[in-house]
């Protein structure tokens, strides 16, 4: 271990004897941690499964190429409800989400205990995943587009409430002072202090969200809450593996370019 020593004595050490010994045991059991993982895997891993999965991918590849070109007539209509629960969900997201923040955010909540109730809604939606939204929404409002949109709205409260509140609570403190200083009232210290300095990151976060969205709603279906997942869903099942294929490069066309509309629109407000 690295020492210095001036005349013969030692003036410096990186680590003594105790310090040296806790970090080796601490090595020591993370490699015992992680060989008790592997084992625990390899025991309950079907090997024969996994040894022939490259002839069972070789196989899938070979009938999902050339993709099913005339399926396409059929993705138009799914694909429509897709972006419909992509844009719905992020536009019942924002109306939530925006007075939410607000009420969240330690400068503009009106009562401690209405903050934490705020942030109850915040972390309580985000912790849920939205593939799990949908499976419970599918139980209740049965399978279809609102399933799927209200999922993906829940979901992305959370999200965005999160970020527009930090965002709030960043804000430039010295106008709001300024404005209040003139006896204004509450409505018009959040209309000419607040709103202006926190608008474009309310917009950036809402349309980087909607991006999110439109992958997410893509998955949604699998469960039966609407859009192109049906129709991956069905062609898996049936093991129609070209329009799986047609499937997937519609998807990742849709995403590709949502993600050039995203990027375009935020480089635009900022």
């Amino acid at each position: 271990m690295p020492v210095l020593e001036s005349n013969g004595m030692k003036t410096w050490q990186w680590r003594n004897q105790k310090q040296t010994l806790i970090e080796y045991a601490f090595w020591l059991l993370l490699l015992l941690v992680m060989f008790a993982c592997a084992k625990f895997i390899a025991e309950r891993t079907t090997w024969s499964f996994v040894l022939d999965a490259p002839r069972q991918g070789g196989e899938m590849l070979a009938r999902g190429i050339p993709p099913r070109w005339d399926y396409m007539s059929q993705l138009w209509r799914p694909l429509w409800d897709t972006l419909t629960i992509a844009t719905l969900g992020t536009v019942l997201s924002f109306v939530i989400s925006v007075p939410v923040a607000f009420l969240a955010a330690r400068n503009t909540t009106p009562h401690l205990l209405v903050r934490y109730i705020a942030l109850f809604i915040i972390v309580g939606t985000r912790s849920v995943n939205s593939l799990i939204w949908a499976l419970i929404l599918v139980i209740i409002l049965g399978p279809g587009v609102l399933a799927g949109t209200l999922a993906i709205a829940l979901r992305s409260v959370g999200f965005m409430g999160k970020l527009i509140y930090e965002g709030i609570e960043e804000i430039n403190e010295e106008p709001v002072e300024a404005i209040r200083s003139t006896g204004a009232s509450g409505a018009q210290v959040l209309s000419y202090a607040i709103w202006p300095q926190v608008i474009t990151n309310i917009l950036g976060v809402t349309v980087y969200r909607w991006d999110i969205n439109l992958r997410e709603s893509t998955v949604v279906g699998l469960v039966g809450a609407g859009g192109i997942g049906l129709q991956l869903d069905a062609s898996i099942n049936t093991l129609r593996w070209n329009q799986v294929s047609l499937i997937l490069l519609v998807i990742f066309v849709s995403v590709f370019i949502s993600e050039w509309i995203s990027a375009k629109a935020r480089q635009a407000l900022t």
